[in-house]
């Protein structure tokens, strides 16, 4: 496998966007190329920024209100009808609301519906524990003919966002609020379904995904000044997961992951499937252990639920002396 090319980055101050930002920047995109893409809003529209595609195609956007039932129903009609539905709201509600719909309605008669799940993560800040999505990659990947994608940053959402729309059956996209780095530019590939080398090092493979690939590359450069050389994946596409990709970065002896959400039934979990069946190693975890979020500053949340550059580091040195 070979290293993504990912511009120089400033880990002291690093260009900051929002992926909502990058989401919206797809959408908008998406409608330009085809007029079949439609967005429905869940009353929430400025906050989710889809409000940028209903300015611009006004025709094509529908607000349902506080109803999230009815917005999954009501997308999975307009797929059947032969448009492209994106229906968007914050994550906690798109996924958890109308889990019944997505299941029955969207996924099992496979139906051409994007969901857009914005606030993902503890990083939404003082919105709090109901607000803040913790568990939709669990419960989202669980699902039948479901492809879960959790950008790393704003560029790689719309890319993604684009990929969505052009490419047949159901699609969930995760996104937050705050501004997150950006490591990647427009000449930075986006591969559905494949795990992308964004730092090469032979003692321990680091496979992050959202807002922690950056953490994760910032950990990687503090490590290497103490002789650990890690590697460093940006696993975006977390259904369907490349196990081929996994298992290649298993040979390093030992793993660590890192996203901003529950871990039971998470991303890390997701590679202990792929690890555990294909090749055994040592693995540690960052992410949120069973446990509801809290108010508070995203970068306080963060540090208060261990998903920082420090958890990695701390969790890289851990599972090494396992791997010894």
């Amino acid at each position: 496998m070979e290293k993504i090319h990912l511009p120089k980055i400033d880990f002291n101050k690093p260009k900051m966007e929002s992926t909502r930002e990058g989401y919206a920047r797809g959408l908008v995109k998406a409608g330009e190329k085809n007029t079949d893409v439609v967005a429905l809003g869940g009353d929430i529209t400025s906050s989710t920024k889809v409000s940028l595609f209903k300015e611009k195609f006004p025709d094509r956007f529908f607000s349902i209100g506080i109803a999230e039932q009815n917005i999954a129903a009501t997308a999975c009609g307009l797929a059947l009808a032969g448009k492209i539905p994106f229906y968007s709201t914050y994550g906690v509600f798109a996924s958890g609301r109308c889990w019944d719909q997505i299941r029955t309605s969207i996924c099992y008669g496979q139906a051409n519906v994007k969901i857009g799940g914005a606030h993902g993560g503890i990083s939404v800040g003082p919105d709090g524990a109901t607000h803040q999505s913790l568990e939709e990659i669990a419960i989202m990947r669980c699902i039948p003919n479901m492809r879960v994608i959790v950008p790393s940053d704003a560029q790689e959402t719309e890319k993604a966002t684009l990929w969505a729309a052009e490419n047949f059956g159901p699609v969930y996209i995760r996104f937050g609020r705050e501004p997150v780095p950006v490591i990647s530019d427009s000449a930075t590939p986006f591969e559905f379904g494949k795990i992308a080398m964004y730092r090469e090092g032979g003692d321990v493979s680091i496979i992050a995904c959202g807002p922690m690939v950056y953490d994760s590359l910032k950990a990687a450069e503090l490590l290497s000044k103490e002789g650990i050389e890690a590697a460093v994946y940006n696993l975006s596409t977390i259904k369907p997961i490349d196990r081929e990709g996994i298992v290649f970065a298993a040979k390093t002896g030992a793993i660590v992951t890192a996203e901003e959400a529950q871990i039971m039934g998470g991303m890390g979990s997701a590679v202990a499937e792929v690890v555990v069946a294909e090749r055994p190693v040592p693995m540690e975890f960052v992410g949120v252990h069973d446990r509801f979020g809290e108010s508070g500053t995203a970068r306080e949340l963060m540090h208060a639920f261990n998903v920082t550059y420090i958890d990695v580091i701390k969790s890289v040195k851990k599972v090494i002396s396992r791997k010894k």
